[in-house]
């Protein structure tokens, strides 16, 4: 867990179909080692942008996909790279899904916390559960996708549990994103538990911020997102100036604050922000697609698609912000990692 306390970049990794919306193991194969070959610290899988879909008895994906990304970082990493699985459901899904990450070699679990019905009580026992088969990573969820409100009372306690490495804040609000580096750092073991944004429309934003607390300044130690399993190569630059910047470069910190709203800008376009994020997932697909790393845009559910004009959207801040970019690199690579 050095390396995730340190920070670095995952990527919450997509799920590769054909057109038949059945698993294309070569190229899901091929997305796991364009995350290593960027420079990715982990991958975090099975998570909302895997869709969450593939564990429907009828489609079966669950097991195959942790199994190919754990066996490619394996076989070809060469060096640490965290392996997170997601979880879903009431307790004992969430335990047994934990115990299938275990036995696939994942270090940590990144739980869901879209249970209905269940309240903070339920979900920290579901937490405690989990944490007796692996490591614990918390996840506050924006409710256009399923999240829902949790109390700062609720991160205190979950920051206590002593399985709990992380916490992702990913609510896209400002005011609950403050709220919760608050309450983390005001519990026992904040300096056991890092702090990864999940805020997608404000990443420079988040990692640039030190929040001052009553425990003195916290830091978003890196970022899990969906929007960094695009473009992955510049992610990981972008993270290292980051650092710089945090290092007392002023310059550097205020070309970041610059080009923030132009990440903010093209993750509005990935994710959809003008369909309601209806287009989310296939937004991240389109910018793979567009590199060659996927066939389509195919989503398990044959309504997860496009929004209208999603597509020229992308290409626009694709040629807008060049930097923002790792096309070059990607066709660089790309016949190797579909090897």
């Amino acid at each position: 867990m050095d390396l995730l306390a340190a920070g670095t970049v995952v990527p919450a990794h997509p799920l590769a179909l054909d057109a038949d919306r059945r698993l294309d193991e070569r190229r899901q194969r091929a997305l796991t080692r364009y995350y290593l070959a960027a420079g990715a610290g982990g991958v975090a899988v099975a998570v909302h942008t895997t869709q969450f879909e593939i564990r429907e008895p009828q489609i079966g994906l669950l097991r195959p996909v942790l199994e190919l990304a754990s066996e490619v970082i394996e076989q070809e990493a060469g060096r640490p790279v965290v392996r997170i699985a997601g979880a879903c459901g009431y307790t004992a899904q969430a335990v047994a899904e934990a115990e299938l990450a275990a036995e696939l070699g994942y270090d940590a679990v990144l739980l869901s916390p879209a249970v209905p019905g269940a309240d903070e009580a339920g979900l920290l026992d579901r937490a405690r559960a989990v944490g007796e088969v692996l490591p614990v990573i918390g996840f506050y969820l924006q409710e256009a996708v399923g999240g829902r409100y949790l109390s700062p009372a609720f991160w205190r306690a979950f920051t206590d549990i002593p399985s709990v490495v992380a916490v992702k804040a990913a609510p896209f609000d400002r005011y609950r994103t403050a709220e919760v580096i608050a309450a983390v750092a005001g519990a026992d073991r904040a300096d056991e538990v890092a702090l990864y944004t999940g805020n997608d429309d404000a990443i420079l934003q988040d990692l640039l911020t030190p929040y001052r607390t009553g425990a003195g300044l916290r830091w978003f130690a890196g970022g899990l997102l969906g929007q960094w399993a695009v473009w992955t190569r510049a992610a990981v630059s972008l993270l290292a100036e980051v650092r710089d910047a945090r290092a007392g470069d002023h310059a550097l910190t205020t070309d970041l604050l610059r080009r923030a709203p132009q990440l903010s800008e093209a993750n509005a376009a990935v994710f959809d922000v003008r369909g309601a994020f209806r287009g989310c997932i296939a937004g991240v697909h389109q910018v793979l697609h567009r590199q060659g790393l996927l066939a389509g845009t195919w989503c398990l559910n044959p309504d997860e698609r496009l929004s209208p004009g999603q597509a020229a959207e992308i290409d626009r801040v694709a040629a807008a912000y060049p930097w923002l970019t790792d096309d070059a690199f990607v066709a660089e690579h790309l016949d190797d990692w579909l090897r």
